[in-house]
């Protein structure tokens, strides 16, 4: 095999490698977020990308770069995987806002509010005392706009962010 040859089978193990992972990363995002349609047509394209790089490595085990290729494109997958589910923000999270006095959650709450989001206030205690706890749900696309304007009105605020499989009824902001 000429070097170009080789050149290209290199870069088609890496390349294939990546995106199979990063395929793979993308459907069990969707999995877990209930989207079993277009999860299973992910899932059909990376087991056939991988199955192309699995056969590349296996034709030249002999061969140590191609194995390191195979590797580094896997764990680049990981990263790109990550990455591509991140931008995509499929799916809600659930915000659980710990105001840092208590004067504050109504001014957090408005500002949410006046977002779009549903805000439900509870009254917790904390080590400090009572604490007002806001619980908002937004579409993940949302959800940096929602945390800034928390943090905005409480700079102090205490924010915990949870994945949400799904949300069903209530005042969804960002809602497509």
């Amino acid at each position: 095999m000429d070097a170009l040859a080789l050149a290209g089978e290199y870069l088609f193990i890496f390349a294939a490698r990546l995106t199979d992972v990063t395929l793979s990363t993308v459907r069990f995002m969707l999995m877990m977020r209930g989207l079993r349609l277009a999860a299973a047509g992910i899932g059909l394209v990376e087991i056939a990308v991988w199955i192309l790089a699995l056969g590349r490595v296996l034709e030249g085990l002999n061969n140590p770069v191609k194995l390191a290729l195979y590797c580094l494109g896997f764990a680049s997958g990981i990263y790109a995987g990550q990455w591509v589910e991140a931008k995509l923000a499929i799916g809600v999270a659930t915000l659980h806002i710990i105001c840092s006095e208590q004067s504050l959650a109504a001014d957090v709450a408005a500002s949410l509010r006046a977002l779009g989001c549903g805000v439900t206030v509870l009254t917790g205690e904390g080590r400090g005392g009572p604490r007002q706890v806001l619980l908002v749900t937004v579409q993940r696309k949302g959800l940096d706009r929602v945390v800034g304007e928390a943090k905005g009105a409480d700079p102090q605020a205490f924010i915990t962010v949870l994945d949400a499989r799904t949300a069903y009824g209530g005042t969804l902001a960002f809602r497509k």
